[in-house]
């Protein structure tokens, strides 16, 4: 059935709440676990579900995320597998941004008229998960949907941050309400035992939907409803057959950055709730990369990339991403360092040692705890970030500071002895 399929991953908006994060690159080509990017979950999803026909709309810092994709995703010329980038793009029927998430797929379907297919897969690009697609597309068709809507139990103090869907004996959705703050006891689906047993009876959407071809386009041509999931589902279960398929693995949203934090240092567990070691691998860019070199350096609950050069007297639950330099003596704890996107020469690296500025990476003698250093940095010896008194929330130039987490920003300096 996946051969009917084309699937879209929503890029999302200007990612203000993953901001610094965001300031240089689209929220979907934000690094995560290391080594990959958060476009590379739901692609990776669909290539694993026999879904190998995938657009990716996004319209802002679009340039990163176009370099990884076409380095990245390569098929046969015989196949008419393509992973192609949609950007929001002025033509002479709209002049304007995507103003929502039904209308960006609404400016989009012109590009997949040209395309056979059935059914159409709507991702989001900012969640990680592992999930059949093609299991869900079964269900879907079994039960004569004309709408699926991915769904999650969650529990009561959970409800007030999602849509939350009502189902019938059928798992059919009979009432949908956003995000209420209360009196909603009477909200509750029927879940599995083991839901029931941690008290997540109440459904919550995903943002991940199937439509139906015929119904898509009549949903969405000829209106201007900009959003699914506070139009488009809610104005189609009065008059449409809409699905709720249950998922009960692991899901998480990663739009904010406690969230964006949380989600990856838990990879650092020593059973992680979302698995990257399994069959269904992350599919991203092939680099060449040495291994990487650790130098009497102690390692304790810690992930380690491709071409790192480690000196670090003590690494303690921390994702160490490609291509990092860490200097003698220097204490990293509960934190995510994503790398650099290149090696500095011996002679660039002795030029920055002569006039006393950091080089690219982490020096000598720094602890550094709760922190996100994005990639690219100049941490300098002697720095101490985040091993003090509570932080209070703001942005301080080179680095910004949300919830006690510090983001070290991109290409961000940060001189010898300095104290964060």
């Amino acid at each position: 059935m996946t051969s009917k399929v084309i699937s879209i991953v929503l890029g999302g908006g200007q990612g203000s709440r993953l901001s610094p994060l965001t300031a240089t690159r689209s929220k979907p080509a934000v690094p995560i676990a290391g080594k990959y990017r958060l476009v590379d979950i739901p692609i990776s999803n669909c290539l694993h579900s026999g879904i190998t026909r995938i657009y990716v709309l996004t319209q802002f810092n679009s340039a990163s995320l176009n370099k990884h994709i076409k380095n990245t995703y390569h098929f046969s010329s015989f196949s008419d597998a393509f992973v192609d980038i949609l950007a929001a793009e002025q033509t002479p029927t709209s002049g304007s941004w995507f103003q929502g998430t039904a209308d960006a797929v609404r400016q989009s379907l012109h590009h997949l008229a040209v395309h056979e297919f059935e059914y159409v897969l709507i991702l989001s690009g900012d969640q990680l998960y592992q999930m059949d697609f093609d299991d869900m597309i079964t269900k879907h068709i079994e039960a004569e949907a004309e709408i699926s809507i991915a769904t999650i139990p969650v529990d009561a103090a959970d409800v007030p941050g999602f849509g939350i869907l009502k189902t019938d004996e059928n798992s059919m959705v009979s009432a949908f309400i956003e995000k209420p703050k209360s009196n909603f006891e009477s909200w509750a689906s029927e879940v599995s035992d083991e839901m029931k047993a941690e008290g997540r009876v109440y459904l919550a959407s995903m943002g991940i939907y199937i439509f139906n071809r015929k119904l898509l386009y009549e949903l969405l041509e000829g209106n201007d409803r900009t959003d699914f999931g506070k139009e488009i589902i809610p104005q189609s279960i009065v008059d449409h057959r809409v699905l709720s398929y249950q998922y009960e693995g692991y899901w998480t949203d990663i739009g904010t950055i406690p969230s964006f934090f949380d989600a990856n240092l838990g990879l650092t567990d020593e059973i992680p709730k979302f698995n990257l070691f399994g069959e269904n691998h992350i599919y991203t860019r092939a680099r060449m990369l040495p291994p990487s070199k650790v130098s009497g350096t102690t390692l304790n609950k810690s992930i380690i990339a491709d071409g790192c050069i480690i000196s670090a007297k003590e690494i303690t639950r921390s994702i160490i991403g490609i291509r990092t330099r860490i200097g003698v003596d220097t204490e990293i704890e509960n934190c995510y360092v994503m790398g650099s996107d290149n090696y500095q020469t011996l002679e660039q690296i002795a030029e920055l040692k002569l006039s006393d500025s950091p080089i690219m990476g982490i020096g000598n003698r720094c602890k550094i705890k709760n922190a996100i250093i994005d990639k690219n940095t100049f941490i300098g010896d002697d720095v101490t970030i985040n091993c003090g008194e509570l932080l209070p929330d703001g942005d301080y130039g080179t680095h910004t500071v949300q919830d006690g987490i510090v983001v070290v920003k991109k290409r961000a300096i940060i001189p010898n002895g300095t104290v964060i």
